[in-house]
């Protein structure tokens, strides 16, 4: 890896996907004692884009995010207390307990919510990017999205007015090989996605999403291109999740997967290749590693306390939050 990076930059990246990692390890742990209801996308596996492409955004600059958005949220820096509260259902969480593990946001951030539908923050952070150029600001919008989503058509839609417009977005495709238990092969007459983008007159840009330097680098220079009006830009990273679609994945015993091709990408593993490039090259120790560990899972288990104690939502305010104005029909009382 290039030598680019402070030690602070460098030990701040190493936490943030740290972090992701925890409270994912944590999350499944949750959901399998019947803690957290139904099931969860974990990010395990994928950490090295979410930091690599926040790594390089500012507070006002916008993302949408997916189905698997738990690394996305904690990467543009939001807080995981609030987000195990909104796992559990709690009043504390960030949707107030009504939106769960797929639709977490957070406007203070700029992260205008997860998405369990394929390809739709696409549009959502395209709208963000025209806005903001209208009002002659550089606020750069990223839209996440997995190998899945690029054979929606609402993605090459915006793909093309984005590109038409000049428009400040990133197309951030984390290609991880397969959409639920199909792989990209089956799916895509042409897997070469950055190929495809470019069609649309984008820059375009294929990178090892399980490097978070070299995710850094390709996104830098992708919000460096937006800011200055350039346009928007596709970003192909391969990557791999470690484990399943989601969380019930483990007892449907099913076999798309071979043991042999999870433990080839777990050997490029980011964490562990960031923890290398620390120790190597910017004088990193054992001890400073433990002591990140421990402050990170100390950060989880407090998470995990928060949401445990906060306060479970009332029936008699099921209907807040609904609408804007009341209903025909049905009291006011309780509308915002």
């Amino acid at each position: 890896m290039e030598n680019t990076l402070s030690k602070q930059q460098a030990v701040r990246m190493l936490k943030t996907m740290l972090t992701i990692r925890k409270f994912e390890e944590r999350v499944i742990r949750l959901v399998n004692e019947n803690e957290i209801a139904g099931v969860t996308h974990e990010y395990i596996g994928q950490e090295a884009v979410a930091v690599g492409v926040c790594e390089n955004l500012r507070n006002e600059d916008v993302i949408t995010s997916t189905h698997r958005g738990h690394g996305h949220i904690i990467a543009k820096g939001g807080r995981v207390d609030r987000m195990m509260a909104e796992l559990f259902g709690r009043k504390t969480g960030y949707n107030a307990g009504r939106g769960g593990s797929m639709h977490i946001a957070d406007l203070s951030l700029n992260i205008y919510g997860a998405n369990g539908i394929v390809a739709a923050g696409a549009p959502i952070a395209m709208g963000a990017a025209w806005a903001n150029k209208t009002k002659g600001t550089d606020v750069v919008a990223v839209c996440f999205f997995g190998d899945g989503a690029v054979n929606q058509g609402v993605l090459h839609e915006t793909m093309n007015m984005a590109s038409l417009w000049k428009l400040p977005v990133l197309f951030v495709c984390e290609n991880n090989g397969y959409a639920v238990t199909l792989h990209a092969s089956r799916s895509s007459a042409n897997t070469d996605f950055a190929a495809r983008a470019a069609v649309y007159g984008m820059a375009a840009e294929t990178a090892d999403g399980m490097n978070v330097l070299e995710v850094q680098h390709a996104a830098r220079r992708a919000v460096e291109r937006a800011r200055k009006g350039e346009g928007p830009t596709f970003l192909d990273f391969h990557t791999y999740r470690y484990m399943g679609h989601h969380t019930a994945e483990a007892t449907m015993n099913l076999s798309y997967r071979t043991k042999e091709e999870i433990e080839q990408w777990k050997r490029r593993d980011p964490i562990a290749r960031m923890k290398a490039y620390l120790f190597e090259n910017l004088g990193w120790t054992q001890t400073d590693a433990q002591a990140l560990e421990q402050e990170v899972e100390r950060l989880v288990e407090d998470a995990v306390a928060y949401a445990r104690q906060s306060p479970e939502g009332l029936p008699e305010d099921s209907l807040n939050h609904m609408y804007a104005t009341a209903y025909p029909g049905i009291p006011a009382k309780g509308w915002i």
